[in-house]
């Protein structure tokens, strides 16, 4: 069988269609694919996708599995990585098939492809905007999990030029598992590490003095996001509300202050997804 000289691309296996052309398990080539089923185990949730082939052979997927697919007519490419199972690079990949529309995910995990070093900020960043996109565009709260939690588990170095970002993802992930208290108030201890690292007790008194009044009296941008809504720029206005939700997660994570309870900031969360989620769609 002739082998593709076309780019690839990963797919997650759900998302697979008819037309598509698969590579084979055994990487002798590419194969068109007739049709596509679905079957679910005995609790009813998807378990094997099962993909008819050309010519009458059957590929059994794994739900959950990523595949390969020829990359044609200009879709958008999500790097097809070769790591070993359970890499952070081969995490990337999979939660980027799931989104093969979203030119912003391919971009990032393109970016992350060339392989992820946790001591370079920029892959930092590349890993929380990655995070952020799959939660706040694309609303899969579960691969944003995934993908913040390969930051979560950093610790404070120092350096908090690179902590920020893990800072971002811990109270990102706080939030997305409120429904389960001990994990969810793990994070929020791992986020306040870096508030007790100062050794000297009259600068550690002065900033905590600081850090409480950033808390009660936070940035929380309503003069960039007002003059964006006046002005009519949907785009500039989605940039600042998503700027404010990550302060609103980040008190969140920290237990509120004297002047927001955890109460008023969950609706206030909550509220802010709804705007983002509306300028979007309006886009």
């Amino acid at each position: 069988m002739e082998k593709s000289t076309l780019q690839a691309r990963p797919v997650a296996a759900e998302a697979l269609s008819a037309g598509q052309r698969i590579a084979l398990p055994d990487g002798s080539g590419y194969v068109e694919v007739g049709s596509v089923d679905i079957e679910s185990d005995d609790f009813g949730v998807p378990a094997v996708v099962i993909a008819t082939l050309a010519g009458g052979r059957t590929l059994r997927i794994a739900s959950g599995s990523a595949v390969s697919v020829e990359a044609a007519g200009g879709a958008p490419l999500v790097p097809a990585v070769a790591a070993d199972d359970g890499s952070p690079e081969e995490l990337v990949a999979q939660v980027a098939a799931l989104h093969p529309g979203s030119d912003r995910i391919g971009e990032l995990a393109e970016r992350l492809a060339r392989g992820i070093n946790f001591k370079s900020g920029s892959n930092l960043q590349d890993l929380h905007d990655l995070a952020l996109t799959l939660f706040v565009d694309r609303g899969d709260t579960g691969s944003a999990l995934k993908t913040a939690d390969l930051l979560t588990d950093l610790g404070f170095d120092g350096n908090f030029g690179r902590w920020k970002w893990v800072e971002s993802a811990l109270a990102m992930a706080a939030y997305l598992t409120r429904d389960d208290e001990a994990r969810s108030a793990a994070y929020s201890v791992a986020l306040r590490v870096a508030d007790e690292s100062e050794t000297d007790p009259l600068r550690a008194k002065v900033n905590a003095a600081v850090r409480q009044r950033q808390l009660n009296d936070p940035n929380l941008y309503d003069p960039e996001i007002l003059r964006a809504t006046a002005a009519g720029n949907r785009a500039a206005e989605k940039d600042w509300r998503v700027l404010r939700l990550g302060v609103l997660l980040y008190l969140r994570a920290h237990g509120g202050s004297e002047t927001l309870s955890r109460e008023v900031l969950d609706r206030r969360i909550a509220n802010e997804l709804s705007a983002v989620a509306g300028l979007a769609s309006a886009s």
